[in-house]
């Protein structure tokens, strides 16, 4: 169902409001360059500072934006099951085309707790279910055997696998088959991630560089491997400055140098140290983005 380079969009903000003319021209952007999927508050979206109301405008905008032009997979995730399936049913509602729901964080449920909170709202709802694995966000892992349980579920059709593990990620495959598709859920396992049998990426560095991220997964299932992994060490001292603090810090102090954005997080998250900022503007104009 999703293949391919799928953007974990940031939010833009202006004077503590989602700056919704910079989120519309950065989606207009991200498809104009080829990207084959958006995700609209995730992880990199700051979906944890997002009150409830905000979260449902930034889905709400993003749906229009794209107008049926590429998948839409809407953060809805939470750590409340009954808070997580309103989140679904508003996506749905407006039009996107899947939900992505993170695993349950802070209260760490059991394996059959996950399943049963996926099952839960995947049966509620009728509606594509992404799963999103992320143990360093959330301090559970989706195992690959409790994956491949999910996976039974007609729709539940997608994992985002950030465990950063080859040999899950693999395990997930193995057990799973074609009954469910395996996104890379990070930018350095993407080229690995397509290697093993994965469909593709949710990427935070696709923010900056749709084209590549794009490209690289274009390549990659045209045959043409060895391109694709060009571009994969083309992007990968990029996809290190995105993470030289917290995401999505680096992404949106990118953004901003590069003039999509204004330069706005929202506390906890903070101004990247000034030792960082210089790492992040030096492999930006290596790669010639300022």
């Amino acid at each position: 169902m999703f293949k391919g380079a799928i953007t974990a969009l940031v939010t833009p903000f202006k004077n503590g409001k989602i700056d919704k003319e910079a989120y519309r021209n950065l989606i207009e952007w991200q498809i104009e360059q080829g990207i084959d999927g958006v995700v609209p508050v995730g992880t990199t979206g700051e979906s944890a500072t997002l009150s409830h109301e905000e979260h449902r405008e930034v889905v709400k905008i993003c749906v229009e934006t794209v107008k049926g032009r590429v998948p839409v997979i809407a953060g809805a995730g939470s750590n409340s099951t009954q808070e997580a399936l309103g989140l679904v049913e508003f996506a749905k509602e407006v039009g996107a085309d899947a939900a992505l729901l993170v695993t349950p964080y802070y209260n760490k449920p059991t394996q059959e707790g996950l399943y049963q909170h996926y099952k839960y709202i995947a049966e509620k709802t009728g509606f594509p279910i992404v799963l999103y694995n992320v143990p360093g966000r959330t301090s559970v892992n989706l195992l690959p055997q409790t994956v491949a349980r999910l996976a039974e579920i007609e729709n539940i059709v997608a994992i985002k696998e950030a465990t950063g593990s080859l040999k899950q990620i693999s395990e997930v495959i193995e057990l799973c088959g074609d009954k469910i598709t395996v996104l890379s859920g990070d930018d350095f396992t993407a080229f690995p991630t397509l290697a093993v049998g994965g469909m593709g990426v949710i990427s935070v560095v696709s923010n900056i560089v749709p084209q590549d991220v794009a490209g690289m997964c274009r390549a990659y299932f045209e045959g043409n491997i060895k391109a694709a992994k060009e571009l994969h060490y083309k992007l990968f001292p990029l996809a290190k400055a995105m993470f030289l603090e917290t995401n999505p810090i680096p992404v949106k102090t990118a953004l901003s140098l590069m003039g999509k954005i204004n330069l706005e997080l929202r506390l906890p998250l903070c101004k990247m140290s000034d030792p960082n900022l210089a790492k992040l503007q030096e492999a930006l104009k290596n790669y010639g983005l300022i």
